[in-house]
């Protein structure tokens, strides 16, 4: 991976770049429009949110996918005087201002980083985030924040379809990659999300698609490299379905997705792997190919399966060890080298008397 992936597609939030940009700050707003009081308000305000998602990540005091910069209560405040339209426009004269008004209003980044649309779905307010796609250019719809989180990232994460497909139908991204490296389709592999994956690869052109089926995260792992760890079969089945690369390497140690199903045990996933087309005899960095994996794990159960399925047994890796090395005394995977074979070549040879 190229060290200045990270990046790639994400925006510059400082300030000056964000008056460029002609993103309106809060604080410059008059303080006694009614619209530019409640923003205030809930921005300005010490009370912290109920964080719906503690366990993704400490480094930020809400974690990665949610956001302290508004309240629940401070977000349901804002919605009733936050208008989208212009059609009633003269019922109220203080709540009413003029469209150029309101677009700043929705237009603000919190110190977050966060678009309204972004809390809109952390808050998983769904008819008012699909109103704002509605409304939004492409371009706010791509926004990431501080942790280069675009909007598409969230609403898979909160399992919220319905946002994703209309994120998609407008034109979001499906390539910007989060703090981490994952993409969108990352996140639905990660978090077992399937009904939001369909959605992205409904929506995506087959070009754009196997682009993003290569993209590794910092990690160096792939969706299905990330779909195959978390077992979640269904959405092996959909990247496959959609012709992802059964033998793709992720960056750190050249692994296929067999090699990490052998690694976590599972069974079901070796053979989806392996009734598919994956390349059993397929070698890691260090030469190690899944059979070795499974022997030195000593899984008899997948060593079984590997060599019914062709696996070679003599392949030696850059320690000059042959999976057989690696049995360990294990009787039941000795079982599966016979020892009345004989080489030529490098290659076993059976003999029959």
């Amino acid at each position: 991976m190229a060290s200045d992936g990270g990046q790639k597609g994400k925006i510059d939030f400082s300030e000056e770049n964000r008056t460029d940009s002609g993103i309106e700050s809060i604080k410059s707003l008059p303080k006694d429009d009614q619209y530019a009081k409640t923003i205030y308000d809930s921005v300005t305000s010490n009370t912290d949110a109920k964080d719906k998602l503690d366990s993704v990540t400490e480094e930020r005091v809400d974690s990665a996918y949610a956001s302290s910069s508004l309240t629940v209560e401070s977000l349901e405040d804002y919605l009733k005087v936050c208008r989208i339209t212009s059609g009633q426009s003269g019922e109220n004269t203080e709540t009413s201002k003029s469209i150029e008004e309101e677009v700043n209003l929705l237009s603000t980044i919190t110190e977050d980083g966060d678009t309204i649309l972004h809390l809109a779905i952390i808050h998983e307010e769904t008819d008012f985030s699909r109103q704002l796609i509605q409304l939004f250019p492409k371009d706010v719809l791509d926004i990431q924040n501080n942790l280069y989180q675009a909007p598409l990232h969230l609403a898979t994460y909160l399992n919220q379809p319905s946002v994703v497909q209309d994120l998609m139908k407008k034109g979001a991204c499906l390539e910007l990659q989060d703090q981490d490296g994952n993409t969108p389709l990352h996140v639905a592999c990660e978090q077992g999300r399937g009904e939001c994956a369909s959605e992205m690869i409904h929506e995506v052109s087959s070009s754009k698609l196997a682009h993003v089926l290569e993209m590794q995260n910092w990690r160096g792992l792939t969706c299905l490299h990330i779909a195959t760890q978390h077992r979640h079969h269904r959405l092996m089945k959909l990247l496959m379905k959609k012709g992802v690369n059964l033998n793709i390497q992720e960056g750190t140690s050249g692994k296929t997705p067999l090699h990490i199903a052998v690694e976590i045990h599972d069974t079901a996933s070796v053979n989806l792997l392996l009734n598919k087309g994956a390349n059993v005899d397929a070698a890691m960095f260090n030469g190690c190919t899944a059979l070795h994996l499974a022997v030195g794990r000593q899984d008899a159960t997948i060593a079984n399966l590997l060599c019914q399925s062709g696996a070679d047994k003599m392949i030696r890796n850059i320690e000059d060890e042959t999976a057989l090395d690696l049995a360990d005394g294990n009787d039941d995977i000795l079982a599966l080298f016979p020892f009345d074979d004989i080489q030529i070549m490098g290659r076993t040879v059976g003999v029959n008397f």
